[in-house]
C-alpha cells in the first residue's frame, strides 16, 4: 500500500488508515454498549475495544514515526512546540472542564487533545515534505481545530443530554476523526 511514496509518507498514510480502523471498532463498541435500549454490556461488546486500542496504538506509532523523521528545517512548527502546546491545552481544558464547568473528566478529553496534536504533527510533516502549500496546510489545520472544537463541545454536552441525544453525541467525535483522516490521506496521496 502506498508503494510509490517515500517511507515517511507511507508511514503517515498507513497510520491514518489504522486510525480509521481504530475509530470503526470504537464506534461499533459505542453503538452496541450505549444504545438507549437493549445495550450490550460487558465483554459481549467490550472485546471491540481491544482491536480499537491495538489499531490506535499502531496508528500513533506510524504517524509519529513518519512525521518525526522529517527534517525539522522544512516544517512550519517544531515538533516540540506542538507537543508543549498540546500538553498546555490539555492542562487548561482539564482544569477548565473539571473545576469551572464541573464536568467529570474522562479519557475522551485526552483522546481529543492527543488526536489534535497527532494531526498537527502529521500536517506539519506533510507540509515540510512538500505535499501541501502553506495555504492548504493552514486550511487543514483550521479544519482540524474545528473538528477538535466540535468534539470538545460534544464532550462537554454529553452528561447533560437524554439517552438518545447522548448516544448520537458520542458518535460525532469518532465520525469527525474518520472524515479528517480520510481527507488528509486522500489529499496527501493526490499531491504525492
Amino acid at each position: 500500500m502506498f508503494a510509490d511514496f517515500d517511507v515517511q509518507t507511507r508511514k503517515m498514510l498507513t497510520g491514518n488508515i489504522l486510525m480509521v480502523l481504530c475509530c470503526i471498532f470504537y464506534l461499533a463498541w459505542w453503538l452496541l454498549a450505549f444504545k438507549p435500549s437493549g445495550a450490550i454490556k460487558g465483554m459481549k461488546s467490550g472485546w471491540l475495544l481491544l482491536p480499537a486500542f491495538a489499531f490506535g496504538v499502531a496508528a500513533v506509532y506510524q504517524i509519529a514515526g513518519g512525521s518525526g523523521s522529517v527534517d525539522s528545517q522544512q516544517k512550519l512548527f517544531s515538533g516540540n512546540s506542538i507537543i508543549i502546546g498540546s500538553v498546555a491545552a490539555y492542562i487548561i481544558l482539564f482544569a477548565g472542564t473539571a473545576v469551572l464547568l464541573k464536568r467529570q473528566v474522562t479519557t475522551e478529553l485526552f483522546l481529543i487533545v492527543g488526536w489534535t496534536a497527532l494531526m498537527f504533527l502529521e500536517l506539519n510533516a506533510l507540509y515540510g515534505m512538500g505535499h501541501y502549500t502553506r495555504t492548504v496546510m493552514i486550511l487543514l489545520l483550521v479544519i482540524t481545530l474545528v473538528a477538535a472544537a466540535a468534539s470538545l463541545v460534544c464532550y462537554l454536552l454529553y452528561y447533560n443530554l437524554d439517552k438518545m441525544k447522548g448516544y448520537v453525541d458520542g458518535m460525532i467525535p469518532l465520525l469527525l476523526v474518520v472524515v479528517m483522516m480520510a481527507v488528509v490521506t486522500v489529499s496527501a496521496a493526490v499531491s504525492g
